[in-house]
């Protein structure tokens, strides 16, 4: 079974944000290098909702000194602003770093230069562009940005000091810090700011979608999936029963949570929400499928076992109540629970029913892991429960594949096998 995302056009709307772009154009920085920067810039700001009261921009230019170029409430359209981004030059003297980062949160971001008073509705981001190694220092002016709610990126080209990019960072880094070898690649960057700004409407709620059971939201579109016992056609839209009757295998499911500190609460409410998804997928009963939920951080922790929940209702509710553990990453030490404690017959599991774990992780493990995998993938399998068990992982890796890279963690699925 595949499922196949229907795009829908450009329905990428952004969250209300104070943005400043601080950009680097230091002697280092050769004319056509700066054009490509400005193209940059344009291409980021083209994706996004430009206006009073949606994403104002503002953009600082720094070298030896500093230059507002324009403040955010100078263009209140995408057109003048990106008039004004095509008439910026370089200043081609040093680069104080420390300086330019410590205008945008003083001075840029301010109300007097049309930022808007702090609320959870409104983002500040400052985006840093810059190849070289500072003359001053960044890291004590950064940390008060992140300190004050305001999301520090970082993009570095060719010789710049990495440690300096870190530095200014918000966390987590993989997602706040960006290199590239040149400015003549600069531009590939574009993309992953765009996601990154984008907030898509829940199509799935309004009802605007083709699919036929099950719609699962993504990032500019949407996926269509069957229930348990369906399989999705090659329109990518609608369903047929599986062979040999609709939803006729039982199947045990436990998800293993990653409730690490790295992970952040946003993150895990997301995790949360996909969980939830993919419960609206089957067909929960004592016949049918049962799920069970596990959380680890420095320890584990069953959040509930399987067969304690007999509707989707039920699950749901006990997925959205589960409380975020936020210590280490003992991946290892969960796989291991996992093979152990959650598949028994004490802890719900049927003999005879189809065994899958699904783990979701976002960083390094603190622990060995590579023992309990092993285990895990070597259960001895039912032949006959095969084909059903590939259907269901097909399912959800496509579910998988439908988030958004800016919201979910590392994916792994963990197939299991079958008593």
């Amino acid at each position: 079974m595949m499922l196949r995302p229907e795009a829908q056009g450009h329905l990428c709307r952004t969250r209300p944000t104070d943005l400043v772009f601080v950009v680097d154009s230091s002697r280092s920085v050769r004319p056509m290098e700066f054009e490509k920067v400005k193209v940059f810039l344009s291409q980021v700001i083209e994706s996004l909702d430009v206006g009073p009261n949606a994403t104002r921009v503002g953009l600082v230019n720094y070298a030896s000194s500093v230059k507002q170029e324009f403040p955010l409430r100078a263009h209140s359209s995408k057109a003048e602003l990106l008039q004004a981004v095509r008439r910026i030059q370089p200043l081609s003297t040093g680069t104080m770093t420390g300086l330019a980062i410590h205008f945008a949160i003083t001075k840029a971001l301010s109300d007097a230069e049309g930022g808007r008073p702090r609320s959870p509705d409104i983002s500040k981001v400052v985006i840093v562009v810059t190849d070289g190694r500072p003359q001053d220092s960044v890291r004590d002016v950064s940390a008060r940005a992140r300190a004050s709610g305001i999301e520090l990126f970082a993009i570095g080209v060719g010789r710049v000091d990495k440690a300096t990019l870190q530095q200014i960072a918000s966390e987590p880094q993989d997602e706040h810090v960006d290199y590239v070898e040149s400015y003549s690649v600069i531009e590939k960057l574009s993309k992953k700011f765009q996601e990154a700004f984008c907030l898509v409407s829940d199509l799935c709620a309004t009802g605007d979608h083709d699919c036929e059971q099950v719609c699962i939201s993504s990032p500019g579109s949407y996926t269509c999936a069957c229930r348990e016992g369906f399989t999705l056609n090659s329109d990518g839209k609608t369903c047929n029963v599986c062979n040999g009757g609709g939803g006729s295998s039982a199947t045990d499911l436990v998800f293993l949570i990653d409730g690490s500190k790295s992970v952040r609460p946003e993150n895990f409410e997301l995790v949360k929400k996909f969980i939830n998804q993919i419960v609206d997928t089957l067909d929960v009963s004592d016949k049918l499928a049962q799920v069970g939920l596990v959380q680890y951080s420095s320890s584990v922790r069953q959040e509930f076992p399987l067969g304690r929940f007999h509707t989707k209702k039920d699950i749901k509710a006990a997925v959205r109540n589960m409380s975020y553990m936020e210590k280490g990453t003992m991946t290892g030490a969960a796989l291991k629970y996992l093979i152990d404690n959650s598949f028994t017959v004490s802890s719900g599991a049927r003999p005879g029913a189809q065994k899958v774990g699904i783990v979701f992780t976002d960083g390094r493990s603190q622990d060995y892991i590579n023992d309990a995998a092993k285990k895990a993938k070597d259960l001895e399998e039912d032949p006959c429960a095969c084909e059903s068990i590939v259907k269901f992982q097909t399912k959800v890796e496509g579910l998988l594949q439908a988030l958004t890279r800016k919201h979910i963690l590392s994916q792994k699925l963990l197939r299991g096998g079958g008593e």
